[in-house]
């Protein structure tokens, strides 16, 4: 069954935060395609979290858990929506105007964090699941990239204009060429909104391995993190685990 948006009195959506919480006003919001954008939010309080953890965010009666983009060193709470159109919460966030305000709960929560351990971080990611690896990375390099830690950032799509952080993760594998490995992937090269893509190929859960192998990740110094879509984690989930790879996992339900 499909969810039912809420409305106010007046018949449209309510776009008011839980007074129960502390606000986040909207002070930017970037449109990717028609139903995906990038938001940045700047919380009433000061809001602490780790890298990869997620924030829960409310309009009105409903609330959803969304993992942050922004690292913490940030200002503002940076995050990647993608639209539901018959879901409970992402159709009033589409409607917000700059200066709106949601409701943030004062605590992040979350284990999807980078695990220092490891010096081999190899992250896969479907549209807005990659959001936990943006802020992972963001914060590294800004404490410094002294301790020998790698990125292989895997970003997969279904169209080249889904790939909202591209720009920023080609341009950070350029200037630390040592430390971030960025592979987007595309899983439909022959439709015509991917004309003109001449990189890789493929489902995320399809080349995974192919790229373990390319690299030639240590299985004993490397952590394999699995963000987005459950289909795909559960795949590698499937194909990792059984041959010693370290995983950890964070999926992402329709909100």
């Amino acid at each position: 069954m499909a969810e039912v948006t809420t409305t106010d009195q007046a018949g449209g959506p309510d776009l008011t935060p839980n007074p129960a919480f502390p606000t986040a006003t909207l002070v930017e919001r970037r449109d990717v395609t028609d139903d995906l954008m990038v938001i940045k939010l700047r919380p009433s309080e000061d809001f602490s979290f780790k890298p990869g953890q997620y924030c829960t965010l409310g309009l009105g009666k409903i609330e959803r858990a969304y993992s942050i983009v922004s690292a913490p060193y940030e200002k503002d709470l940076e995050i990647f929506v993608e639209l539901v159109p018959d879901g409970e919460l992402t159709p009033k966030m589409f409607a917000l105007k700059i200066g709106d305000q949601m409701s943030v709960r004062p605590r992040a929560k979350g284990i999807f964090t980078l695990d220092p351990k490891f010096h081999h971080h190899f992250m896969l990611s479907t549209v807005t699941g990659l959001a936990p690896s943006v802020s992972m990375l963001r914060q590294y390099l800004h404490d410094g990239v002294d301790e020998g830690h790698v990125f292989y950032i895997m970003y997969g799509a279904s169209y080249v204009d889904e790939f909202a952080f591209d720009k920023e993760l080609y341009e950070l594998a350029a200037k630390y060429p040592e430390t971030v490995k960025f592979v987007p992937t595309v899983s439909r090269p022959t439709e015509s909104r991917n004309a003109g893509w001449k990189g890789v190929t493929g489902r995320v859960n399809a080349i995974a391995e192919e790229y373990l192998a390319k690299f030639n990740l240590p299985k004993d110094d490397t952590k394999v993190y699995a963000c987005g879509h459950p289909g795909m984690i559960e795949e590698m989930k499937g194909k990792l685990l059984p041959k010693g790879w370290n995983f950890i996992e964070e999926r992402f339900w329709k909100p």
